[in-house]
């Protein structure tokens, strides 16, 4: 069995469930699109994030009466975890996740969607400038990796080439970037400790207490608008949520978060193509050299370095 070390790799396993995130976030920004049609932003993310432990907790159920089982035939080899990190994981991940989410799907209402694709997709930038802050230190090719990937989503996700014009929803997708990287890091953080798989239902269940207080609190819930935009809110709820969000935990487990979080930026990439096969959004020529130019970012950041450690 290969073990790859954080310094600057990331394991074949990790880095394909990483781009099935990717691959489902991209194509779940078409139904949070058309979702808010329907019901308020953060109604929208309440449901979903229901759905999301509706998936999650029988999943979880099963795994801990299984393991149960393991140890009361005195298996050896079966991993237990504290409860009580995984609590504490559960409702700092969630804050996190939550708070980035709200704002996430607030900004896309106000702002056009290649340039919300640009800004949340900032948090490429964000985790190795805040995992330098922690002692963790990114290799320079990684670095450029990142300068690249930055260019890429440029050319990808802003038309015109022009920032100009930022709005209170551009803001609030800066902040959704900045959450959304500090929650990648505390899942590289607790990932090491807890199961993943309970660590994404602790996520979702402190997301779910926070999302449907905020929704009667700022919105007025209609179950006629929710059951109306039911697909948006399925696929975002069973999918992005309670499948990618799972997939982002179990597959960054032990990897470095700079490259896993490059992997799942992808994600712009793929929301482009979604809007062109599912929309009938035309790609234009500058979208196509942003598209190169991520992969680019991504094969360079996956390549090995002369000091990268490899054991059998």
């Amino acid at each position: 069995m290969n073990k790859i070390t954080k310094q600057g790799g990331i394991a074949p396993a990790n880095a394909l469930m990483l781009f099935a995130c990717a691959l489902i976030w991209g194509t779940a920004f078409v139904a949070q699109s058309v979702g808010n049609n329907y019901m308020g932003p953060i109604t929208f993310q309440a449901s979903r994030s229901v759905l999301a432990i509706v998936v999650l907790l029988p999943l979880v159920l099963v795994r801990s009466r299984a393991r149960t089982k393991r140890i009361k035939a005195n298996d050896r080899n079966v991993q237990t975890y504290s409860f009580r990190t995984t609590v504490k994981g559960g409702l700092l991940c969630g804050l996190m996740l939550c708070s980035a989410s709200i704002l996430q799907q607030i900004g896309i209402t106000g702002t056009d969607v290649g340039k919300s694709g640009f800004i949340t997709a900032m948090y490429i930038v964000l985790v190795p400038v805040l995992s330098f802050f922690i002692s963790r230190k990114a290799s320079i090719r990684v670095w450029i990796s990142v300068a690249i990937a930055v260019t890429g989503l440029y050319f990808l996700c802003v038309s015109g080439g022009s920032l100009a014009g930022i709005t209170k929803c551009d803001l609030m997708l800066v902040a959704c970037a900045f959450l959304f990287s500090l929650q990648i890091i505390l899942i590289d953080y607790f990932a090491k400790n807890v199961d993943g798989v309970e660590l994404s239902l602790g996520q979702f269940i402190t997301t779910t207490v926070i999302s449907v207080i905020l929704m009667f609190v700022f919105e007025r819930p209609q179950i006629s608008d929710i059951i109306s935009g039911a697909f948006p809110v399925i696929y975002a709820g069973i999918m992005s949520s309670g499948v990618a969000y799972t997939l982002q935990i179990v597959g960054q487990k032990g990897q470095d978060p700079t490259i896993s979080s490059l992997i799942m930026s992808l994600e712009s990439v793929i929301s482009v193509l979604a809007g062109w096969v599912i929309l009938g959004q035309k790609l234009t020529a500058r979208e196509g050299v942003g598209c190169i130019l991520m992969f680019l970012a991504i094969i360079l950041a996956q390549l090995p370095d002369k000091k990268r450690c490899k054991e059998v």
